[in-house]
């Protein structure tokens, strides 16, 4: 949320004798008369022009102007994008073609194709340019960095549309994320690691939407197992971690495998959002009563107050045309792991409510008490 509501920032320039809200708000008036993100914006140029009012530093200016235009550019150019299922594969770029895990990452990629999803990378080679490979031009995505020696993308993304450049990497890190609806974590080097726990840390900590995280590796491999002996034996067994952060990870050994627990996670779960204080797990099918009343008991632990109550979702923030379902409950947010577990329950079939779903709306008050 903005440090400062659409109120204060204006406030700050009457107080140093500008009077800037009419002319502001003329200017949105002109460029976007209908738009209802113009209080975004509103906050968006009255946070510029504080800066350039304020005029501290020069390197700071040039800092923002090439954040904001490198978010700009790359919204612009994922709206082309916009409804496709996207995987986010990591993975060494030194990883030499003639090696298994070059073949794996390239069989992941074509397997996530044939399923009609869109596969992001880093844009470079070794298992960025297998999962590329595999996946093909139009179902491929690479975000590059630029740096100060050269830089290649691969081939299958070189000179397209398809492949966006990033100066920043904290600006490329938040859309190899925000972009994605599953990620597959191959074998690699500092930078793969770093990608692994940055994305555990935000989705541990509630910064980013649960998705399905699949630690793959050649069969009988010990990369994954190794670290995660690491993480068990020190993170865990020292309390730095819950016991259950483990289980937002799966392992996969086959691109089959790597599919199959993505279509798993997204069996019946559709997405997450907060509603003020309230979470809302948003559903294709709606849960059965009996479900419900389990729901109520295994989970109370992450829910603060009130019970869990389900009803027909608002279609608000998505095509209402889907028909969606919601749960709601006031959601501790600490334990994600637990999160993943409910999500879990709610995928498997047999908890599903097929018919019509009064009964179980009606009755979740009472289930909660």
């Amino acid at each position: 949320m903005p440090d400062q509501s659409s109120d204060s920032l204006p406030l700050y320039f009457e107080g140093q004798g500008l009077d800037l809200a009419q002319h502001v708000d003329a200017q949105l008036q002109l460029v976007a008369p209908d738009s209802p993100n113009r209080p975004l914006y509103r906050e968006m140029l009255f946070t510029v022009l504080r800066m350039a009012h304020d005029d501290l530093d020069r390197w700071n200016a040039k800092i923002m102007l090439q954040a904001v235009r490198e978010l700009e550019k790359t919204f612009r150019v994922l709206q082309t994008f916009k409804g496709r299922r996207k995987v986010t594969v990591f993975g060494s770029a030194r990883t030499p073609v003639e090696h298994p895990l070059y073949a794996l990452a390239r069989e992941v990629g074509t397997t996530l194709a044939r399923a009609d999803m869109m596969v992001i990378t880093g844009g470079g080679a070794g298992i960025m340019g297998a999962a590329h490979e595999g996946a093909g031009l139009e179902h491929s995505l690479g975000f590059n960095i630029t740096l100060p020696f050269e830089q290649r993308a691969n081939p299958t993304i070189n000179g397209s549309a398809n492949l966006l450049a990033f100066h920043f990497f904290f600006t490329r890190k938040l859309f190899f994320i925000k972009e994605a609806d599953a990620l597959v974590m191959c074998p690699g080097g500092f930078g793969t690691l770093d990608e692994a726990l940055e994305v555990l840390t935000l989705i541990q900590t509630g910064k980013s939407p649960l998705v399905p995280i699949v630690l793959l590796d050649m069969p009988g491999g010990t990369y994954w197992k190794s670290a995660l002996e690491f993480v068990h034996n020190e993170l865990e067994a020292n309390q730095y971690i819950l016991p259950n952060d483990l289980k937002l990870m799966r392992f996969a050994y086959s691109a089959e495998e790597a599919l199959a627990e993505i279509n798993q996670f997204y069996n019946n779960f559709h997405s997450t959002r907060w509603l003020n204080k309230t979470f809302v797990v948003r559903m294709k099918y709606p849960l059965n009563v009996h479900a419900l009343a389990h729901i109520q008991k295994a989970f109370a632990d992450i829910c603060l107050s009130n019970g869990f109550c389900q009803s027909p979702d608002d279609g608000i923030d998505h095509d209402a045309s889907l028909n969606l379902y919601r749960l709601s409950f006031a959601f501790s947010g600490r334990n994600q792991g637990r999160l993943r577990e409910l999500v879990d329950f709610i995928n498997l079939p047999q908890h599903w409510e097929m018919t019509d779903m009064a009964a179980t709306s009606a009755e979740c008050e009472s289930l909660a008490d």
